[in-house]
């Protein structure tokens, strides 16, 4: 009885559940996550190699709830930033960009050039908050875009920056001599520059925004474009320099401070009331 019993719990346990409905849902959004002009639900039931009648009652569901939105034009289904904004509430980023927006704002503006935020999601990079450059042309990375965290310059901070237990975990065994090399050399500086990874032309530069328990909590990134006309604009040591500042800011608004520089943690601003004297009776 306690051998069946204990093969009942044991299969109970098992991963391999199956929720046909909720996997035909999570392929959709999947699906349709890199798909920003959408596609029509006979597109989606091709994509799929499913039936349309299948993947109808679905789709009508996520539409429902505000998953999906139907263009009445097309027909074509495209995700909702309901998405974004579950993930923004249900992780640590809600507070990071809600911190992190008026001073990129600010950085934008400052040095006439975009910005934006990455954070590591799974294995990846992912941008949870941009800014853009209010000059009259600039280079902007769309929101929500994932990245590679060995070949662009975000990924590397983060990585430089992580710690050792969780950048082992991200490079597995196999990481390149020259990568572990080059992410020493980024930890030593501080920061990290490189040519962008996906435009000719840009040159990033990025800065690890830290939290309050001193782990690095994001990437804060520039894609510098140097200007050839004749009005005044930031050079790329100026650029940097203000991205430093910034980076540096929004870290100790999240609670973060320099432990070399104050290696105990600080005391609260609060005076420290005078000790009450005993005084002695004289007999």
């Amino acid at each position: 009885m306690a051998d069946r019993t204990a093969s009942a719990d044991k299969s109970s346990a098992s991963p391999n559940y199956s929720a046909p409905a909720l996997e035909k849902g999570i392929d959709i959004l999947e699906l349709l996550g890199d798909e920003p002009f959408g596609l029509t639900i006979t597109e989606i039931a091709q994509r799929l190699g499913r039936s349309v009648s299948e993947l109808f009652r679905v789709v009508v569901v996520l539409d429902r709830r505000g998953w999906l939105h139907k263009d009445m034009a097309s027909d074509r289904y495209r995700v909702t930033y309901k998405l974004l904004e579950l993930a923004h509430r249900a992780t640590p980023a809600q507070e990071l960009t809600h911190v992190a927006t008026p001073l990129m704002h600010a950085l934008a503006a400052a040095a006439l050039q975009s910005c934006h935020l990455v954070v590591v999601n799974g294995a990846r990079g992912l941008i949870v908050a941009r800014q853009e450059s209010p000059d009259t042309a600039g280079f902007a990375v769309r929101l929500g875009t994932a990245i590679d965290l060995q070949t662009t310059c975000s990924g590397r901070v983060l990585l430089a920056f992580a710690e050792d237990d969780r950048r082992a975990d991200l490079l597995g065994k196999s990481a390149p001599r020259a990568l572990t090399d080059q992410l020493a050399a980024i930890r030593a500086q501080g920061y990290a520059t490189s040519p962008s990874a996906r435009m000719a032309g840009v040159s990033d530069l990025s800065c690890p925004i830290f939290g309050f328990d001193g782990h690095v909590v994001a990437a804060l990134t520039i894609p510098f474009l140097a200007a050839i006309d004749d009005a005044p604009h930031l050079s790329f040591d100026e650029t940097l320099a203000l991205l430093k500042a910034t980076a540096t800011d929004i870290s100790s608004i999240l609670g973060w401070y320099d432990r070399e520089a104050a290696p105990v943690v600080p005391r609260l601003s609060v005076a420290t009331p005078p000790r009450r004297q005993r005084r002695v009776r004289a007999d």
